[in-house]
C-alpha cells in the first residue's frame, strides 16, 4: 500500500522538476535572444530617426546596435543557451542593424551634406553603392552560416558587417554630421561612394580577419579589454566619435594585415 501511494508522488515530484528545468532553459534561451531583438529595433528605429532628420542619432543607434551585438554573444556563451534559431536570428539582426540601417544613414548624409541632389547622376552612383553594400551584407552572413565551422579557428572569412557597417560606416556619418565644414571640404561624390563599394567586397572577400577573443598574449587581452570598454563608454555617452572612428579603422586595416601576414605564413 505505501509504494503504491510512493510511486504516484515520485512522479509528481519528477513532473514538477521537469516543468522548471523547461521554464529555466526557456528563460535561458529568452536572455540572449531579446537582446538581439533589441539590436534589431534599434536598427530600424535608426532608420526611422534618420528619416525624421536627426542623423547623428540615428548613427548613435547603430553603434549602440554593436554593443548590443556584443552582449547577445557574450550572454549566449554564458548561459549556454547557442542555439540554430539564434544564429539566424542574430544574422537577420545583423542585416538590418549594420547593413540596411548605416547604408541608408549614408545615402542620408550624403544627400544632406555631400551634395548628392536628388536623381543626379551622382545620387544614383551613391544609391547603387548603398544596394550594393546592403546586398553584400547579406551574402556575408548567409555564408558564415554556411562556412562556420570550415573557417580556420579564431578567424572571419571577410570583414565582419558588424566591423563594416557598425564600426566605419555610422562613425564616419557621425563625424560628417557634427563636423560639417569637412563634408564640404572633401570630394564626398568620390569617396562616400567608393568607400561603400570597398567595404561590400571586402565582406564577401575570402580575407582572413581576427576574431575577439581571449588570446595567449596578456597585451593584447589587455588592449582588447581596454579597447571595449572605451567603445561602450564612448557609445553609452555618445561621445568621442573620433575615437570610435580611427580605433575602427586601425583595427580594420591591421586585422586585414594580420590574416594576411599568418596566411602567407602558412604558405
Amino acid at each position: 500500500m505505501l509504494a503504491n501511494r510512493v510511486a504516484p508522488m515520485q512522479n509528481d515530484v519528477r513532473q514538477t522538476n521537469n516543468k522548471i528545468g523547461a521554464h529555466v532553459s526557456r528563460i535561458r534561451y529568452t536572455i540572449p535572444n531579446s537582446v538581439t531583438a533589441t539590436s534589431l529595433l534599434l536598427g530600424v528605429g535608426s532608420i526611422v530617426t534618420g528619416q525624421l532628420g536627426e542623423l547623428e542619432l540615428a548613427g548613435w543607434m547603430i553603434v549602440w546596435c554593436g554593443l548590443l551585438d556584443v552582449m547577445d554573444g557574450v550572454a549566449a556563451r554564458m548561459l549556454k543557451a547557442t542555439s540554430d534559431f539564434g544564429a539566424e536570428f542574430d544574422s537577420m539582426a545583423d542585416l538590418v542593424a549594420f547593413g540596411v540601417a548605416p547604408g541608408m544613414l549614408a545615402l542620408q548624409v550624403g544627400i544632406e551634406y555631400g551634395g548628392f541632389a536628388l536623381f543626379s547622376p551622382a545620387f544614383w552612383v551613391l544609391l547603387a553603392a548603398v544596394g550594393v553594400f546592403v546586398l553584400c551584407g547579406a551574402m556575408r552572413l548567409a555564408r558564415f552560416n554556411l562556412i562556420t565551422e570550415e573557417t580556420p579557428t579564431g578567424w572571419f572569412a571577410g570583414i565582419p558587417i558588424t566591423a563594416a557597417g557598425g564600426g566605419l560606416v555610422a562613425t564616419a556619418c557621425i563625424l560628417l554630421v557634427k563636423y560639417p565644414e569637412i563634408a564640404e571640404s572633401l570630394p564626398l561624390h568620390a569617396y562616400l561612394p567608393v568607400a561603400l563599394f570597398v567595404l561590400a567586397l571586402g565582406m564577401i572577400s575570402r580575407i582572413r580577419f581576427p576574431k575577439a577573443k581571449v588570446r595567449d598574449s596578456k597585451i593584447m587581452n589587455a588592449f582588447q579589454g581596454t579597447q571595449i570598454l572605451a567603445t561602450y563608454y564612448c557609445g553609452i555617452t555618445r561621445s568621442y566619435p573620433e575615437f570610435l572612428f580611427f580605433m575602427a579603422l586601425i583595427l580594420l586595416v591591421a586585422g586585414i594585415v594580420a590574416g594576411r601576414i599568418t596566411r602567407l605564413k602558412q604558405l
